[in-house]
């Protein structure tokens, strides 16, 4: 037989070529590529194309796509349609240039080291488009829509797509829906996408089954319906493409159009965030940092937010940022939390630029990164956007990465007022004392109260410390003690000592010490040395009915801690504790005998 073929091969290359095809249909591979070879070498174009396909998918031969591409350029030279075409899908995939395996697909998620080579697939893709191929269209609308700027005509790709969707390739239909959709304003058009990913979808391409499963999510061109939605998610999901692993997660982790399955949905979910999506990876983090069904776990949360944020999501950036902050799941620390404020805002984040300038106004950053926060504030200021604009003046207030400047601090400050709350309380602030214009209290206390009607906690302490005390308008103890109890009930500490103060006694409202030690206690708890002083003496004086001089020792050890040489007297007023009592008594008599 060895015999025959060699005869065959070297008296007829298109003989040998007929026989190779039927060892290939066999399942003979090696003995298929070797009259390939021979056929091809004789300079048989087919047979140049099918040696190309043998080295690309290692049929009978080890794998080199050097040598696949080297008979792909051949064949295609000769005007081999099919050859033109793979050829110019393996360029714009960046693989039509050496290394290692592969054969791939147009719209399929195949990632290569190497760069596309947008103009070397736009040269084979026209010429294997014009002469009538299906698939080369495709390719060249691809190109034309995808490819580099120089390169890009949309109005061309559509045509291109058309003719290739007309002819009935999957991937043409896909790329004419997608080139549809920036002008589907008429139903018609929302229809004719629909039918166009319909077809792509039969083909199982993986994008349409995931675009089939967003339109059936959201209503597009037909009845929303979930259970549609998350078959196409799931499809999409089992061919490993990334975006439809990832809805099929969330589907089954929230039950939308399936049964709940937090364990498979994880597993979904993880898969794709593995695979570098990082929306995926975001989307693991904030499952575990909600809870919901499972239990909080910032640990493991602050895994997947650092995974995305690497990645360059802002979102998982700042969510990362927001753990470091508050020391969720990760050691808390100003610097780092910093950081990801600092990356989420770079990238345009701008609760970010927020988070990341209150930081700096804390004394966190440098001068450099400050600078740029003010930046960043004052384009956005100057373009319109009133919280920037806010931002923007309280740079210039307290001198954030540019020189103190109240007079300009207070302009800003009022054009922000108009729509944000913090603004009004600032705005109101420095009209009452006089920052950067001439002071007019009645004004800022008609600014303070806008924003303590809003609910503002440190507007609503200003207000009451206003009214408590007649500035700009009269003297109100029962107004007073409600604006600081509202603001203490929203976490103000320092609202929570006034409150505690007014009730324990001394102004025009009635005393109540029980619920003013329990607010000294929450603001103590908070850190306030006054409240530690004042819960210390409470509790030692029975103050409230509750005696205890060991947590009232505690209390005002705290308070001298912190510097409030006031507690130090009352701390020195408590008698001995009895530890210091004993051991007293025991340095002058002897209390066991020998």
């Amino acid at each position: 037989m060895a015999m025959l073929d060699r005869l065959i091969g070297s008296l007829s290359p298109a003989a040998a070529l007929r026989r190779a095809e039927r060892f290939a249909e066999e399942g003979r591979k090696p003995e298929a590529f070797a009259l390939f070879a021979r056929a091809a070498r004789a300079g048989l174009t087919e047979a140049c194309f099918r040696v190309a396909r043998c080295y690309l998918e290692g049929a009978g031969v080890p794998v080199s796509r050097t040598e696949g591409v080297r008979w792909l350029e051949r064949a295609a030279a000769d005007g081999h349609i099919e050859a033109q075409t793979l050829l110019a899908t393996l360029a714009i995939h960046g693989l039509a240039g050496g290394a290692s395996a592969g054969g791939t697909a147009l719209f399929t998620a195949g990632d290569s080291d190497a760069g596309p080579d947008f103009e070397l697939g736009l040269k084979w893709a026209r010429r294997a488009a014009e002469a009538g191929s299906a698939d080369a269209q495709a390719v060249l609308g691809y190109i034309l829509t995808a490819g580099p700027e120089t390169l890009r005509n949309p109005e061309e790709a559509r045509a291109w797509y058309a003719k290739s969707a007309a002819a009935g390739c999957a991937q043409g239909a896909l790329g004419h829906a997608l080139a549809l959709a920036p002008d589907a304003a008429e139903e018609g058009d929302r229809q004719e996408i629909l039918r166009l990913l319909g077809i792509a979808a039969e083909a199982d391409l993986p994008t349409a089954l995931y675009l089939m499963g967003v339109l059936a999510e959201r209503g597009f061109a037909q009845p929303a319906d979930l259970t549609r939605a998350a078959d196409f998610y799931r499809r999409a999901a089992e061919k490993n493409y990334r975006s439809g692993q990832a809805r099929y997660g969330l589907a089954l982790m929230e039950g939308r159009g399936v049964e709940v399955n937090l364990t498979e949905g994880e597993s979904w979910l993880r898969r794709a965030a593995v695979a570098g999506d990082r929306e995926a990876a975001a989307l693991v983090g904030d499952l575990y940092a909600r809870g919901g069904a499972l239990p909080p776990n910032y640990a493991e949360a602050s895994i997947w937010f650092r995974q995305a944020a690497e990645a360059g999501h802002r979102g998982a950036a700042r969510a990362l940022g927001m753990l470091y902050l508050t020391g969720a799941g990760v050691a808390r620390d100003q610097t780092e939390a910093a950081r990801w404020f600092q990356v989420s805002a770079e990238a345009g984040d701008t609760n970010s630029q927020v988070d990341f300038a209150n930081l700096l106004l804390k004394g966190q950053g440098t001068a450099e990164e400050a600078a740029r926060t003010r930046a960043w504030f004052e384009q956005a200021a100057s373009a319109g956007d009133l919280v920037a604009a806010f931002n923007f003046g309280v740079c210039l207030a307290e001198g954030v990465g540019v020189a103190r400047d109240e007079a300009r601090a207070v302009e800003w400050m009022r054009r922000a007022a108009d729509g944000v709350v913090n603004a009004q309380y600032w705005y109101g602030r420095m009209l009452a004392e006089g920052r950067g214009v001439p002071a007019d209290p009645v004004e800022g206390r008609a600014w303070i109260t806008r924003a303590a009607e809003i609910g503002m906690p440190e507007a609503e302490a200003a207000l009451a410390e206003m009214m408590l005390n007649g500035i700009a308008g009269p003297r109100d103890h029962p107004g007073a003690l409600v604006y600081f109890t509202r603001a203490a009930e929203r976490g103000h500490v320092g609202a929570m000592f006034s409150t505690a103060a007014m009730l324990g006694g001394g102004h025009e409202v009635p005393t109540d010490r029980v619920t003013a030690q329990r607010w000294f206690r929450a603001a103590a708890e908070r850190g306030h040395a006054y409240a530690q002083m004042m819960l210390g003496r409470y509790l030692s004086r029975a103050l409230a009915g509750e005696r205890d001089l060991d947590a009232a020792r505690l209390w005002l050890e705290r308070a001298v801690a912190q510097g409030l040489e006031e507690a130090r007297i009352d701390l020195a007023a408590l008698p001995p504790p009895p530890e210091a009592a004993l051991e007293a008594d025991a340095g002058g008599h002897r209390l066991t005998g020998d």
